[in-house]
Parts: C-alpha cells; sequence; structure tokens
C-alpha cells in the first residue's frame, strides 16, 4: 500500500502586527493577518530570477520552522513574534538547493493560516521561553553580583569552567560548540541566535530595574551565563547532562571559596 507524502508547511515569520518587515522596509507593506485564506501577488516581483537582492525582490519562506527566523530583516529582535503557514503559488526558486534546501522564493502565496510562534524557536520552544522570561531575570541581578563581589576569583572560575572539563560535565566552549553543531545539525540555527539575542534583552532589562551599579564585566557575564542557560533549554531533550551542565555552568555558581 503506497502512503502519499504530506506536502511540506512552508513559514513566514513576521513583527506582532503581521506585516513582513521587508515589504514594510520597501514601502510595499504586505500584511499576512489581514490576508489569512486569501492569495497575495508579490507587489514588486524582480524580474531576475532568483538573485536579484534589492530589499523586497520576493516571498522568502522556509520549510524548517526552526530557521523561519533568518532573514527576516526584523531588528532589533523582539518577542513576540507572528509565525504564518504559507503556501507557495506559481514559479518557486531558491539561492542554490545544495546550500538552502530548506529555503523557497516565490512571487506569489496563499496564507494558510497562523500557528504557534514559539516553534519558530525550535522544538523546545515553549520551555526556551520560560527560561528567558522566568528564569533569567531573577538570576541575572545575582550573576552580576558574584562578579562584582569577587571580580579575579570569577574571572578564574570563569577561564576554568571555559576551558576544561571533569568527571561530570564538559568544558564550557566544548559545551558551546556541541550546542552549535546541534542547532545546525537541527535546522536551528537561527532559532539559537534569536534565543541568544532575547536572553540578552531580559538581561538589560532586569539589570536595568536594580539600584545597584554593574560593572561591564558584570553585565558581560551576566549576558553569557543566560544566552547558555536558553541554548541548553533548546537542546534539553538532545544533549546528556555531560552537555548541559556544562552549558548552565554548574559550578559557576558554587560559594567562592576563602583565601587561606
Amino acid at each position: 500500500m503506497s502512503r502519499t507524502r504530506k506536502p511540506a508547511a512552508w513559514y513566514i515569520a513576521t513583527p506582532a502586527d503581521g506585516i513582513i518587515e521587508r515589504s514594510r522596509q520597501a514601502g510595499t507593506p504586505v500584511n499576512l493577518a489581514d490576508n489569512i485564506g486569501q492569495v497575495i501577488d508579490h507587489p514588486n516581483p524582480c524580474a531576475n530570477l532568483w538573485f536579484d537582492e534589492s530589499q523586497f525582490s520576493y516571498f522568502r519562506m522556509v520549510k524548517r520552522v526552526g530557521e523561519a527566523l533568518e532573514d527576516t530583516a526584523i531588528w532589533p529582535v523582539t518577542w513576540p513574534v507572528r509565525l504564518w503557514i504559507v503556501e507557495p503559488l506559481g514559479e518557486t526558486g531558491n539561492w542554490s538547493q545544495r546550500h538552502y534546501p530548506y529555503r523557497l522564493l516565490a512571487h506569489q502565496i496563499r496564507v494558510i493560516e497562523e500557528t504557534d510562534a514559539h516553534l519558530a524557536l525550535g522544538a523546545a520552544g515553549r520551555e526556551v521561553l520560560d527560561v528567558i522570561q522566568q528564569q533569567i531575570p531573577e538570576q541575572a541581578a545575582r550573576w552580576a553580583a558574584d562578579w562584582d563581589a569577587d571580580p579575579e576569583s570569577m574571572r578564574e572560575r570563569e577561564r576554568n569552567w571555559e576551558q576544561y572539563g571533569g568527571r561530570t560535565r564538559g568544558s564550557g566552549r566544548w559545551a558551546k560548540s556541541v550546542a552549535y553543531m546541534t542547532s545546525y545539525a537541527r535546522r536551528e540555527s537561527a532559532a539559537q541566535r534569536w534565543i541568544e539575542h532575547l536572553a540578552h534583552n531580559t538581561v538589560d532589562q532586569a539589570l536595568a530595574d536594580t539600584s545597584t551599579d554593574v560593572s561591564q564585566a558584570a553585565h558581560l557575564y551576566a549576558y553569557g551565563r543566560a544566552a547558555d542557560l536558553a541554548v541548553a533549554a533548546q537542546h534539553q531533550a538532545r544533549l546528556d547532562a555531560y552537555v548541559l551542565d556544562a552549558l548552565r555552568g554548574v559550578g559557576l555558581d558554587a560559594p567562592v571559596p576563602a583565601a587561606a
């Protein structure tokens, strides 16, 4: 008995107002929220298929949802965004099937439906958002305070964590490389970059809300801890504790030993 392959879902991410950001910047705004179920023709299609890199030459979509936030022109990174399932119509193309097999370009689309935006942050998007929205705000000030309380000891501890592993956990640098390669293999590289930016934004807000002056070095330390914690959530079902504990910085939060 033969099986019919389910057609691939194609995704486009937009800011919260539903307008494709590149179309807005080109002066021809296309609002997906206003056209659910409708066919949309590109307002200014390029003639040179598919290598016209003007502001808004074609609709850009992906079938790997973890890459939906790539090349959106949404800046600064923000949340929430909106995620749309679309159907490409007419002639379609790609810059390179070898290098971009998950991407598609078209001059006409049908907006099928809006779907859960957290999917753009990867398979564990809900868990990632919980870390960013609930855990990082509570920990950012503590990370910064730990650093500023004893910068020299924390700098040494961070260096040891980054460079050296042990019996129970790997080195921080190695764990980050594993996370990066896992994101690449799972087609969640754009998701990881967005997650890191959102983690940094949360640190900025949390530290701005404190009444204590924070050094630049402490701020950067909190950046790193927050991004690594959020990325650990992204891959918590894929990586073992040896990698995840290194990403989470297990051991960095232990009390600084008293000088002999």
